[in-house]
């Protein structure tokens, strides 16, 4: 089997239920938004957070993309800068948990963490992002033999602000042979990195990943018309369209693919999921709408959890209907 090798962001995402507003007031947090927060606000909100009680999920996008990825079964490693610090040895040790070859460079700062405050009878969450560790991973870091045995090198899209990085990331992972992916975050990420981004698909990427406002931030079209330009600069084009599923081209090749039947209670995680599923797909030589079934399916299945983490008995379902899918088309 094919293997995949990310980069991202290490963020460990640390969600506490709270009672009231009480810890929202008090670090001036309105209810709902997401605020990112210094070096000394975030470890008090760590330390209040601890108090009332909390769980800690290793994320960041490209660490969930690769811990699915692994799951499937593919050979998935990991690159990202955490702190000497207890959130950095959890989020390392945990990765590697779920079969993940972790290449954890550590920086000067604590690791970064998003804090998730869960409060309210509708459950509303607030965040408050501490980025720390995460932002000091600099082109310098990367070293080639990082990126030897991989055949795929998937790109965390927030990344793509710190553009030195990106640019030798992309000439390393394309030496090594890697097939490259990038999911592209978010649309204030794509305005603000336009004419870096332009180029980095057209010269480096075979795959793109974007929602509706991210493809329309790129090619300045509504989300048909868009797919098509962006499929144009790359070899594959994927656009998410929520509820109404995703659209995958290749070439003239074109495909709407209906959302995967769910409860949806939390939408976090799913574009992660999806780029998991249609890169594992692809890895095993499936059709362009297979691969895009494949991540409806295990979008699906997180949507219906809260956080980016699937439970045993989704995966168990998912890796079914995938099976059974596969069985069809091999007939």
């Amino acid at each position: 089997m094919k293997s995949i090798l990310g980069i991202g962001n290490a963020l460990t995402d640390i969600l506490a239920i709270l009672p009231d507003d009480t810890l929202l007031n008090e670090f001036h947090l309105p209810k709902g938004s997401m605020q990112h927060v210094d070096m000394e606000t975030g470890d008090k909100i760590w330390s209040a957070l601890k108090e009332v009680g909390v769980k800690y999920v290793p994320g960041g996008s490209a660490a969930n993309t690769v811990t699915c990825t692994s799951i499937f079964g593919m050979k998935s490693g990991y690159i990202g800068k955490i702190g000497n610090d207890e959130l950095g040895n959890l989020f390392k040790s945990t990765m590697e948990q779920f079969g993940v070859n972790t290449t954890m460079l550590y920086g000067t700062k604590s690791s970064g963490r998003c804090m998730v405050f869960i409060a309210g009878a509708n459950a509303e969450r607030t965040f408050a992002d501490y980025m720390g560790a995460a932002l000091e991973m600099v082109p310098e870091d990367l070293k080639p033999e990082y990126f030897e045995g991989y055949d795929y090198f998937h790109i965390e899209g927030y990344l793509v602000q710190n553009q030195d990085l990106i640019a030798k990331a992309v000439q390393m992972a394309k030496a090594a042979g890697c097939k490259i992916s990038i999911d592209m975050a978010s649309y204030n990420v794509v305005e603000s990195n336009d004419a870096f981004l332009h180029n980095l698909v057209e010269k480096y990427v075979d795959i793109v990943f974007a929602n509706e406002t991210e493809a329309k931030a790129f090619t300045k079209l509504p989300a048909r018309e868009a797919i098509k330009e962006i499929a144009k600069v790359c070899e594959i084009a994927v656009v998410k369209i929520g509820k109404d599923g995703s659209m995958v081209q290749c070439g003239e090749e074109f495909h709407h693919i209906k959302p995967w039947p769910a409860v949806a209670i939390d939408a976090t995680g799913a574009g992660d999921t999806y780029a998991a599923g249609f890169l594992y797909a692809h890895s095993l030589g499936l059709p362009l709408k297979t691969c895009g079934e494949v991540g409806s399916i295990i979008a699906a299945k997180v949507v219906e959890v809260v956080g980016t983490k699937i439970d045993v008995p989704r995966w168990r379902d998912a890796k079914a209907e995938i099976k059974e899918l596969i069985a069809a088309f091999d007939k």
